[in-house]
């Protein structure tokens, strides 16, 4: 019975040709080419599952043929078999080298050309099956961590709006905070300073970190958070607490996990230490320059120009010159100065997505 492979034969001697096709017809669909040319241009119409390739061919050699069977991708992976009159150990060496898979020493005899060529039929077979599991291995990871990606933000969703029932905050606070922190991330990314730790993953995992800055303020009494006056000095340090409660979240939700999630470590140290201040001076552990971590350092910058620009029970919302004014004062005060000047250089933008995501 023939077999579906498709052996391709490279040969400018006819006699040759007519030997290997009467030998391999009936096991096999057998082209057959009389030159390097004419063979590239059959394996490139149809992949051949095998190819038997004569080295000593006039005009283009059969390591030239090989050489160009390799570098396209289309054939790269289709094994070569020299058919060769040469015997020296350096030419099986350089053939190999080139990627063939195996030598065919001339006068060919038949039994060794069937047996070698089932073989080689047998490992490519073998090896289409791996690469085919592979590839759909690979598909099938990347669709869980998706799903995982997606339960992890759908998450994220519902504590946040857990935290906005209770609170003043809208969700486009959440959404404008967001875009700066990212915004902020991505200007001090091309800076010497931060550049090393402020990859595209890390900064992407900030960003997603960010909505859960005042996740402890669940956690605060509601006659406190919801207060529309100014607080007294106890009630301030009960609403203080958020953050220490908002960290203990996270890092509980973080050990349930029983992994390493670098979002949630973002988000726990965005939690307890956005209200830190640069000259040391904040809460809740007076922290001061880069002792304070970098995401709630980038977070104070936003929630503090998003705080100014908006409108609460006990102020006015200020507009964007003023707010510009008041963080250019808190410069190496309250807030990392290379940030202020990066946000400096992005007031623009603020002021755009301020406008673009302002609450209703």
């Amino acid at each position: 019975m023939r077999n579906s492979a498709t052996i391709l034969v490279i040969d400018d001697t006819p006699a040759n040709l007519s030997l290997l096709n009467q030998l391999l017809r009936t096991h096999y669909r057998v082209k057959l080419a009389n030159g390097g040319a004419r063979g590239l241009e059959l394996a490139a119409s149809a992949r051949p599952d095998l190819i038997l390739l004569d080295i000593m061919m006039p005009e283009m050699d059969g390591y030239e043929v090989c050489k160009r069977l390799k570098a396209d991708p289309a054939t790269a992976g289709t094994p070569v078999i020299f058919l060769t009159a040469k015997a020296g150990a350096d030419d099986e060496e350089y053939g190999l080298a080139m990627g063939a898979v195996d030598f065919i020493r001339k006068p060919i005899a038949p039994s060794v050309v069937l047996a070698r060529v089932r073989t080689h039929l047998q490992i490519r077979t073998w090896q289409t099956f791996l690469e085919d599991k592979s590839a759909w291995l690979q598909s099938e990871v990347e669709r869980r961590v998706n799903e995982v990606l997606r339960l992890q933000e759908a998450s994220i969703r519902v504590m946040v709006s857990l935290a906005e029932f209770r609170d003043e905050c809208t969700g486009n606070h959440i959404r404008r905070t967001q875009d700066y922190v990212r915004l902020l991330a991505e200007h001090l990314s091309q800076q010497e300073r931060d550049s090393a730790f402020l990859t595209p993953d890390h900064i992407d995992q900030i960003a997603k970190a960010a909505p859960l800055h005042d996740i402890g303020k669940i956690a605060i009494p509601d006659h406190i958070l919801l207060k529309p006056g100014k607080h007294t000095p106890e009630e301030f340090e009960i609403m203080k607490t958020h953050s220490i409660k908002g960290e203990g979240m996270l890092l509980r939700s973080q050990h349930e996990l029983g992994e390493e999630n670098l979002m949630l470590i973002y988000a726990a140290q965005i939690a307890r230490s956005h209200h830190e201040r640069w000259d040391g001076t904040g809460y809740p552990d007076r922290l001061a320059g880069e002792a304070i971590p970098l995401p709630a350092r980038l977070m104070a910058v936003a929630d503090v120009y998003d705080a100014l620009r908006s409108r609460r029970p006990y102020k006015r919302a200020f507009d964007h010159a003023e707010a510009v004014e008041i963080l250019r004062e808190g410069r190496a005060k309250h807030f990392d100065p290379l940030l202020i000047d990066a946000f400096l250089t992005l007031e623009g933008a603020f002021a755009e997505i301020a406008i673009k995501l302002a609450d209703e």
